[in-house]
């Protein structure tokens, strides 16, 4: 890269800082390898008490400041380390402090669908704006209303076009896209409009709490299709398993999941990719994959020049929705 070109980038960025909490430094790495720019330094980590110390190791006054850390496991640690960067970087007098929250926890808790229990998500929402942050950039929340919890701006991005560019590169002819609920059914349509494929459904009924599905019921012809699962997240797994099993027993060719945030709890990799139930599982890097949940049928696409676009254009004033195109 010629000299005068580094100089200008560095001209670009240079009232920019990314900073990185416990949660996933190697995303915030990536990040700022997309930027081209180094990633700020700073202190985190907890005392034998369980109390988390922050430290900001250079000058962030006036600057605008991103602080990537997706809200996984330790999920409560996670937010904690967070609600405290953010407000070391408020009383070190950052101009702007940007969230970037890759994965929303508590995403899940968006309504009160039983008696007498939390909006999580809303309480997060209020926290994280209390600890002093300007504005939130996340990457497809579990539910779109969770953007109205907030009092500050909200840039949701999607990874659909990530996935969708994944399959299109395959060469999968006569697909289907099949959408694990109704709920998820816009989610696949975008994805189904965008590889040009059909759309089935699986009406899906849970048993309360438990994280359990009851009774599947297949809308759509998926016989002699190659069928794309997608959903925003997998948990234990079951969701998918159980949509494959409907799929095959309809006459899939193959089945494919696609997924958003890999949380993958328990024994959720033996069970999606132990047997011949799927061919691939392809997620993205916005939760770290631990190594023991490195399977050879998993694909992990990054987010990382995704974020990277979204960073540069908050902090240049420009438009994030042309990401979307």
């Amino acid at each position: 890269m010629p000299h005068q070109h580094e100089g200008s980038l560095n001209m670009q960025y240079q009232d920019l800082a990314v900073f990185s909490g416990n949660a996933h430094p190697q995303l915030a790495q990536d990040i700022c390898n997309s930027l081209e720019m180094p990633l700020g330094q700073c202190e985190v980590f907890e005392f034998s008490n369980e109390n988390i110390f922050v430290r900001i190791l250079e000058n962030v006054r006036s600057k605008d400041v991103f602080v990537v850390q997706p809200l996984s496991t330790p999920v409560n640690r996670s937010v904690m380390e967070l609600l405290i960067m953010i407000d070391a970087f408020k009383r070190s007098s950052a101009g702007r402090i940007t969230a970037v929250i890759p994965f929303y926890g508590y995403g899940r808790s968006d309504k009160k669908d039983q008696p007498r229990v939390p909006i999580t998500a809303r309480l997060l929402a209020n926290l994280i704006e209390t600890a002093g942050a300007d504005r939130v950039l996340t990457v497809d929340l579990h539910a779109g209303q969770i953007q109205g919890f907030f009092n500050i701006p909200v840039d949701e991005l999607t990874a659909l076009y990530l996935l969708g560019r994944h399959f299109q590169q395959r060469n999968m002819p006569n697909s289907t896209v099949l959408a694990t609920d109704v709920g998820g059914a816009k989610r696949a349509r975008d994805l189904a409009r965008l590889l040009d494929t059909p759309l089935a459904v699986l009406d899906k009924e849970r048993l309360g709490n438990q994280e359990k599905i009851s009774s599947m019921a297949l809308i759509g012809d998926v016989n002699g299709c190659n069928v794309i699962i997608p959903d925003d997240e997998i948990l234990t797994g079951g969701t998918i398993v159980a949509a494959a099993r409907v799929a095959r027993e309809n006459g899939a060719k193959s089945v494919t999941a696609a997924c958003v945030h890999p949380i993958l709890s328990d024994n959720a990799v033996e069970k999606i990719c132990g047997g011949d139930l799927l061919e691939e599982l392809v997620v993205t890097d916005t939760i770290p994959l631990s190594a023991d949940k490195l399977h050879k049928k998993i694909t992990v696409l990054s987010v990382a020049p995704l974020l990277g676009d979204a960073i540069t254009r908050i902090h240049t004033g420009e438009g994030v929705s042309d990401l979307f195109r």
